[in-house]
């Protein structure tokens, strides 16, 4: 069983030195345990709050796309998607705003911050606080939702907003009856590195001292590197490493050994301009390969488009089928499966026989079954097991599940019954549009019949 881990892509400014180290390395690295099912997502919609510029918002999707995939994101391995791909997201964030309390989003740290700031010097409340701002949270409820993540990795500062999600996903669950959402739980990231700018303080933007990945070639970053601000000791006097921001950024690109060698010429009087001309090369033996990388996807903004479109394919995958389960739980159904539902004592089994399972071996010698209404009607054709025992086990757990237990996701190959995020059995329909949505109520239906005799 793998764990869905989802992960959020800021689209505003340039990559540079620290969001590779902080970042985007340990996401890639972590995108590579077999045990995670990883999304990764470029929070477009999020990164209009915070700028009114298009061209900026352009340009800063399509260099940070090129970025993450140059430095390694498979994406075919990883779920790689542009949040504005997923019309699914603003319509699950409007189901959410329908039962999200404002007095939780009172309690946002970002807007309780920006109101402070206003009173603190002398302006209304509100000034100049759009309601994006204020709704953030709801937003990123619906990023996380909308795929049911089991964790979502956050620095101490975002924990509030998954906590949020949670209060939320609980509220809607309540409210409807079902646990249509996964609860979310924060992967706290405390060992996050964090590299020292041309200035010695934090690397960033805010700070105007960062050292760019990609953007401006191995010029521009070798000539950013000259320009750290080191102390007056002269070359054949003792520097200390740990005091020293070309020490920590050495170390963060490099081997044990290299460290300390490193360390050992730093201690022995190197001189700052020679040390900084080792530390570019030491980072551009990395940073190299990438780079080429990134020129090539840059040159070629197509090939990111279609990246990011089967990302997106993907991910509605999984969108479609639940906020299609939503629509129809908050009474959203279309007209043509509101007629058939309707007259459920025709539609649905009236029959004095219960629904049944049906065990069987198939051809290759694995174990399946089916389940027939009362009526006889097929209903669903399990996947097949090895293991007689696991599909008597699923067996049992649809039983005592009932109804709630049919989460169905639509998939290449048909309609199918989704049981912890896995496929496990596929739905048996007959033709039209509407064939999907009776087949559902008839499966639930019988689920429910055979959880009540249970």
């Amino acid at each position: 069983m793998q764990t869905r881990v989802l992960t959020g892509i800021t689209t505003t400014g340039t990559p540079h030195l620290g969001n590779y180290v902080g970042a985007i390395r340990p996401a890639i690295a972590a995108s590579r345990r077999d045990e995670v099912d990883a999304f990764y997502f470029m929070a477009d919609y999020h990164a209009l709050i915070k700028s009114d510029d298009p061209a900026r918002i352009e340009r800063s999707r399509l260099e940070i796309a090129a970025t993450w995939l140059a430095a390694g994101l498979d994406p075919e391995r990883v779920t790689f998607y542009r949040q504005s791909d997923i019309p699914e997201i603003p319509e699950l964030t409007w189901f959410l705003t329908c039962v999200t309390a404002k007095g939780l989003l009172n309690r946002a740290h970002a807007y309780k911050a920006a109101v402070d700031k206003n009173v603190a010097e002398g302006e209304d409340a509100d000034a100049g606080i759009t309601a994006g701002l204020y709704m953030y949270p709801v937003l990123m409820a619906a990023d996380i939702l909308a795929f049911n993540a089991h964790q979502v990795p956050v620095g101490r500062d975002q924990i509030q907003h998954i906590e949020m999600a949670r209060d939320i996903a609980q509220r809607f669950n309540h409210i409807y009856g079902r646990d249509f959402f996964v609860l979310p739980e924060a992967l706290i990231e405390e060992q996050v590195a964090t590299l020292p700018g041309l200035d010695g303080r934090k690397m960033s933007k805010s700070y105007d001292n960062t050292i760019p990945l990609f953007a401006a070639g191995a010029k521009g970053m070798r000539e950013a590197i000259l320009r750290i601000v080191t102390d007056s000791r002269l070359p054949g006097e003792p520097k200390d490493p740990d005091s020293s921001a070309l020490f920590i950024l050495f170390r963060a690109f490099a081997s044990e050994a290299e460290s300390q060698a490193f360390r050992t010429a730093l201690e022995e009087g190197i001189g700052w301009g020679e040390a900084k001309q080792v530390l570019y090369e030491r980072i551009e033996t990395d940073v190299a390969p990438m780079r080429a990388r990134y020129d090539e996807l840059m040159a070629k903004p197509a090939q990111i488009e279609a990246i990011l479109q089967e990302g997106a394919k993907k991910a509605r995958a999984i969108a479609v089928p639940l906020i299609a389960e939503l629509r129809d739980a908050i009474g959203l159904r279309s007209g043509a499966a509101v007629a058939v539902a309707a007259p459920a004592a025709a539609a649905v089994p009236k029959a004095d026989k219960p629904p049944r399972f049906a065990s069987f071996r198939d051809g290759d010698g694995r174990f399946r079954f089916r389940l027939f209404s009362g009526e006889g009607e097929e209903l669903l054709l399990s996947q097949p097991f090895d293991d007689p025992k696991a599909a008597g086990a699923l067996q049992k757990r649809l039983r005592t599940l009932g109804g709630a237990s049919a989460v169905v996701q639509t998939l290449a190959d048909g309609t199918m019954l989704e049981l912890d995020g896995i496929a496990v059995a596929r739905l048996q329909m007959g033709e039209g549009a509407d064939a999907a949505d009776l087949a559902l109520v008839r499966l639930r239906h019988a689920l429910d019949q055979l959880a009540a005799q249970d």
